[in-house]
Formats: structure tokens, C-alpha cells, sequence
């Protein structure tokens, strides 16, 4: 499978999203996962203390067993998991924080370690520092946020130029929200070389092709009536897209991650599953390199009201 660069790490442009573990996957369900997404190449497996109860670090950890050192672990902190752990970015919250996810992971080593929201009540020249320290002991190989602004990014590389920056930022983007492209955030991330980790890429399960106009919500699905995904907008979206992957020999979720991937500054594609089935689909889906032409025609059908 073809990697792309996150600082000195090589992330295979699959990755897995591991929010079901713990949660939707117990331990037997997260090892068959976690199986056939190496079996098919996958390296990168991003998780956070807070999946699954904590238990996602520890499912994750348990299921790699041995092949740790064959692949890369991202993780992250910041949201507060009881009244004992707050969450946030002071110093000793993110040694306390490190310390816990290395012990859950069954690891010496976090290869990429995220903050997951911003806290602006705490100075960024202290977060920075402390994320340092631990690259320092070696406890961290690379650093990474989730949820910033291009303000935010800035104002973290600023606090030292010529200490271990943001190599990744992980903000919602996919064909039905393209905020990374108006934000500016997309841009700084190409300019910069700091990679961008879309998180919810088939929103939420729309850009599978289950959800269909007219047709009733499939049962056991995880997208209910409420859903912010759920409008008749994105139905008609989703018609139109459908019809023109078909069209080429191709599912919408090829379309999906194809879209992404189609832009040089997205690292990797972390979707979740639940089955094997989910990652095989996943990984069959990167081999569509669309042309310039198709892009402008994708603009174009996301213009359906």
C-alpha cells in the first residue's frame, strides 16, 4: 500500500480508526479488525484515551501483541474522562495523560501523539513545551493536533522554530464538508508539509451507499432520522455521486476516499470498522486516481440542492 509522510513517519494512506473498540468491537471483534487491516496493509491505527471507555488503547494494545513494532500507534488526550482525569493541556496533565495511554497500550513508544481539541486556557508555549519533553524522553516520536484552526497551528510552531513541531492535523473533511478548503487550514496544511487526517471521511456512513432516496434507513445502522447527515440535500448528493462512480466501474465509497486522496496534503484516510469485510472495502477503495476533469465534475454534482 502506498504511505505518506508524517514527519519521520510513514503512514499507509488506509488507516483505521479504532473509536469501535471498546465501544461497538469487543476484544475478540477488535482483534479480527486489527488483523485483516495489517493482512491488508494498513499501518496506522488512530485511537484516544477516551474510545471506548479508555478501552480502545487497551484492545488496540492487546490485539497487535507482538506486530507493535510493525506498525504506527497515534493516540490522543485531552478530553476529560472523569472527574479525576479533566482532560486539557496543562504539563502535568499531558505527562499524567502519556503515561496512562502507554500503560493501556502495552507500548514504550506513542508514534504520534495528539492533542484533541484546543484549550485556550492554558498558554500554548506550555502545552508545546511539555509535548517536547516527551518527545525529549522518547516516549513520543511525533506530534500532532486535532480540531485547530490555522491561527492555532501557527501559534504552536511559533512558540519554537527549531523545536519538534505539528507534523498532522486531524479536522472533519470529506466530500459533504469541505470546511478544511474555506478555513484556510488545507491550504496551510500544503504549505507547511504537516499532514492532514480527515476524521469522519464517509460522513458518518453516507458516503457508503447505504443510505438511499426514497429507501428506508437500513436496520442496525449507526445514522438515525436526526442525524445532521440525514437531509434531503445530501440524499440528492448521494444519488448524484452514486451515478457518476457507476458510471466509471467504481462504488461511492471508492469515490469517497479517491476524492481525498486525490489532494497530496491528506496522510491518511482513517475510517473505522467493525468487521473485516469494512476493511477490505477500504482498501480497495485507493485505487481510483481521478483525473481533473472528474474533480471539477464532483464540484459540480455538490452544487445539487
Amino acid at each position: 500500500m502506498e504511505t505518506r509522510g508524517l514527519g519521520s513517519l510513514q503512514a499507509s494512506v488506509v488507516g483505521l480508526g479504532c473509536n469501535n473498540f471498546g465501544m461497538r468491537c469487543d476484544l475478540a471483534a477488535t482483534q479480527l479488525v486489527v488483523d485483516a487491516a495489517i493482512d491488508c496493509g494498513i499501518n496506522f491505527f488512530d485511537t484516544a484515551d477516551c474510545y471506548g471507555g479508555t478501552n480502545s488503547e487497551v484492545f488496540l494494545g492487546q490485539a497487535l501483541g507482538k506486530r507493535r513494532a510493525d506498525v504506527l500507534i497515534a493516540t490522543k488526550f485531552g478530553i476529560k474522562l472523569d472527574d479525576d482525569r479533566p482532560g486539557g493541556a496543562r504539563p502535568e496533565y499531558i505527562f499524567r495523560a502519556c503515561e496512562d495511554s502507554l500503560r493501556r497500550l502495552g507500548t514504550d513508544t506513542i508514534d504520534l501523539y495528539q492533542i484533541h481539541r484546543p484549550d485556550d486556557s492554558v498558554p500554548i508555549e506550555e502545552t508545546m513545551g511539555a509535548l517536547r519533553t516527551l518527545v525529549a524522553q522518547g516516549k513520543v516520536r511525533e506530534l500532532g493536533c486535532s480540531n485547530f484552526s490555522v491561527e492555532q497551528l501557527r501559534a504552536a510552531a511559533a512558540t519554537d522554530l527549531s523545536g519538534p513541531q505539528f507534523v498532522s492535523v486531524q479536522n472533519e473533511y470529506s466530500l459533504f464538508a469541505r470546511q478544511p478548503e474555506t478555513d484556510g487550514v488545507l491550504a496551510e496544511c500544503t504549505e507547511t508539509r504537516v499532514g492532514l487526517l480527515p476524521y469522519f471521511p464517509l460522513a458518518s456512513g453516507m458516503l457508503t451507499g447505504k443510505y438511499r432516496k426514497g429507501q428506508p434507513l437500513p436496520e442496525g445502522t449507526r445514522i438515525n432520522a436526526e442525524s445532521r447527515w440525514l437531509t434531503e440535500q445530501n440524499r440528492e448528493r448521494v444519488e448524484a455521486l452514486l451515478l457518476f462512480a457507476e458510471s466509471r466501474g467504481h462504488t461511492l465509497l471508492e469515490l469517497a476516499f479517491s476524492w481525498l486522496l486525490a489532494n497530496s496534503a491528506v496522510a491518511s484516510v482513517i475510517a473505522g470498522a467493525t468487521k473485516p469485510t469494512q476493511i477490505h472495502a477500504n482498501v480497495a477503495a485507493t485505487g481510483w486516481e481521478l483525473t481533473k476533469d472528474e474533480r471539477a465534475e464532483i464540484d459540480a454534482l455538490l452544487t445539487v440542492q
